[in-house]
């Protein structure tokens, strides 16, 4: 820097939650800091309340019926757009992953298998009815057809890793119709951050996807115990006492559960079990023409 370039402060950046579009500051008032992997201050994030969970759930409840009732082929293209508008911002998800603590050129790789991922699950939108759906075999004049239905509002709690597992467990669940309400990872959860900012700007409507950052033993019990929210995956639940509360909460109005066990490689095929978790099956009986 020159002797004649002007003197910048810092801005002190305090991130704040994505829900049903708009970025509010949590209602608690509450942020926490973010460190780098060496310990340097990145920025504050927004420490979401139980209120602010309620929040997300109505706002993802709302959106519910005009994305489960827009054609798999328009949730195919705005997943798509998401993608393009992921890799347009590249440079930024690097560093951010590199603040974490991942290489740089791994971090790349990241983001890249991140923007991937997400087409490959655009590509599933028009499919996976055909993959999951059936027209079963019955004695008597009739049709029976099962096909895939959209569960409903998820509850996600994202993994640690802060891109590529984020993507990898919140595409499933939105390609096929569902809405969510996302639990960022608490160490590093500016790559989600980030990623709301990509979803706010791209064609996705809002609510769709809600993101919550903050203490994951704090939220996810909200979460599992709310009676709006029809199901919930708990990849980012470390503790099995935790985890175990969950699957109890969430029984009480019969949610679906995905408690994946073991570790999960985020750069490996991900199949369909992801998106058929979270469907229901619909079956129709039609009666053959005589």
């Amino acid at each position: 820097m020159s002797k004649t370039d002007p003197v910048r402060l810092a801005v002190r950046k305090t991130y704040k939650l994505y829900i049903g579009g708009a970025f509010p500051r949590s209602e608690s008032g509450r942020s926490y800091p973010v460190t780098s992997s060496k310990g340097d201050f990145l920025a504050n994030a927004a420490k979401a309340s139980r209120k602010d969970a309620r929040d997300a759930v109505s706002a993802a409840r709302r959106a519910f019926p005009g994305w489960s009732g827009a054609t798999p082929y328009n949730r195919g293209q705005i997943l798509y757009r998401v993608a393009e508008m992921l890799e347009g911002r590249r440079a930024q998800f690097v560093a951010e992953l590199v603040d974490a603590g991942t290489g740089r050129a791994e971090a790349g790789r990241n983001v890249d298998a991140a923007v991937d991922r997400l087409v490959w699950y655009a590509g599933w939108s028009d499919k996976i009815t055909s993959i999951a759906g059936s027209a079963n075999p019955v004695a008597g004049p009739y049709f029976n057809l099962s096909t895939p239905e959209p569960t409903g509002v998820v509850a996600v709690v994202a993994p640690e890793d802060p891109l590529l597992g984020l993507v990898s467990v919140v595409a499933p669940v939105i390609v096929t119709g569902n809405t969510c309400v996302v639990v960022a990872g608490e160490r590093a959860p500016l790559p989600a951050v980030t990623l709301a900012e990509v979803l706010a700007t791209s064609d996705l409507p809002g609510g769709v996807v809600n993101i919550l950052t903050g203490s994951t033993a704090e939220i996810a019990p909200w979460l599992a115990s709310h009676m709006d929210v029809n199901a919930i995956d708990l990849t980012g639940v470390a503790d099995a006492e935790l985890a175990v509360a969950c699957e109890e909460a969430a029984a009480e109005n019969l949610k679906r559960v995905l408690r994946p066990t073991g570790g999960t490689d985020w750069s490996a095929d991900p199949g369909t079990r992801r998106m058929t978790t979270f469907l229901e099956t619909k079956t129709v009986w039609h009666p053959t023409g005589v």
